[in-house]
């Protein structure tokens, strides 16, 4: 049965369902067409940024941000530990070897623990702007300038915060500030690397369509009708980003006082409202009676089998992984919805 406060919803009030028939109308449906062009230019331009890449997913922008960066086997690039596991399966993907940094209280990347990762292999770092909140990304990249590394930016939870690094990877699944149902997009202001993302993208074919391919490359493109839900959903970025930061303060105000409950810091753009919660599992069962949906938070990088060290209980990562809870965060909530979930937090710790 589904809940009747979910986690997320996406927000089709635009121009979505026009632009998808315009593209239906048109018999534009695959990876061909101007639907494509034109939400790269309107996401590039939203941004600031020179190029925009489209393609099948957040997790194919990693890998096609590290591979157009030349990343492979034998080298290493820096991951947080508190991210989701597709940021470590991209570099993996390309042959490569994630080396995991635990991360600081506002769940990011812990930016005074990466230079002791960082060996002779190190060919990058990956930020995760994770739930929203902006790394230290004046810290990263000064360190990237000293050892010369590049940066791959995991922007997927982070619509709204501008890239500084050399290429940054968006998602734009269901449950992302804006979506295209599944879909991803790079963005670089460097045109080589751009046109490398684009060949890799499209299994790597020679301009005469010949059939030879000269690397391993992927079929990672969007196809026009997910462009074109996804252009609907760049035109309305900046009202989609207020209503979340009305969210925000709603929760934060509802829920300040409420024992057993500690805030996280505040965030620069709201994907999940994220809290930890003494008794969380009590409720979360608790909650899901009440027909409201939550999500657990990520778990640590070392605890994942394919990545497994014995170091994972230890990690400030694993501390948040252990009480951490989001709640129903999506424009659709009105306040009274919001109302609602607050009461029902307040009610489980005996709060009136």
């Amino acid at each position: 049965m589904p809940f009747k406060y979910p986690v997320s919803r996406p927000a089709l009030d635009g121009r979505e369902l026009e632009y998808v028939t315009a593209t239906v109308s048109d018999g534009w449906i695959s990876s061909q067409g101007p639907m494509i062009q034109r939400f790269e230019r309107a996401f590039a331009d939203y941004n600031s940024v020179a190029h925009g890449v489209a393609c099948s997913s957040g997790t194919a922008a990693l890998t096609l941000a590290l591979r157009a960066l030349g990343i492979g086997p034998g080298d290493e690039v820096i991951v947080p530990e508190f991210t989701m596991v597709a940021s470590a399966w991209a570099v993996t993907y390309t042959g490569a070897t994630p080396v995991f940094v635990d991360c600081a209280d506002d769940l990011n990347i812990d930016v005074t623990r990466i230079e002791e990762k960082i060996t002779p292999r190190t060919k990058a770092i990956m930020p995760v702007h994770i739930y929203g909140r902006r790394c230290d990304m004046d810290a990263i990249m000064d360190i990237a300038f000293q050892y010369n590394l590049r940066v791959v930016e995991d922007s997927a939870e982070a619509h709204g915060i501008r890239p500084v690094g050399d290429i940054a990877c968006f998602s734009l699944f269901a449950n992302k500030i804006i979506t295209s149902g599944e879909g991803g997009i790079c963005l670089t202001d460097d045109p080589r690397l751009a046109g490398q993302m684009e060949h890799l993208r499209a299994m790597a074919f020679t301009k005469d369509h010949s059939f030879l391919h000269k690397k391993v490359a992927y079929n990672n493109r969007m196809t026009a009708m997910q462009a074109a839900v996804a252009l609907g959903q760049v035109e309305r970025l900046d009202e989609i980003l207020e209503i979340r930061r009305a969210i925000e303060k709603r929760y934060d105000e509802g829920l300040a006082d409420v024992p057993g409950i500690t805030l996280m810091p505040p965030r620069d753009v709201l994907w999940m409202y994220d809290l930890r919660a003494e008794r969380r599992g009590e409720l979360q069962e608790f909650l899901a009676s009440e027909s409201i949906e939550t999500r657990l938070f990520f778990k640590p990088m070392s605890r994942q089998p394919m990545y497994l060290d014995p170091v994972w209980p230890s990690l400030k990562a694993n501390v948040f992984a252990e009480d951490g809870l989001y709640l129903p965060t999506h424009t659709g909530l009105t306040a009274a919805d919001q109302d609602f979930v607050i009461s029902k937090v307040r009610a489980f710790y005996g709060v009136g």
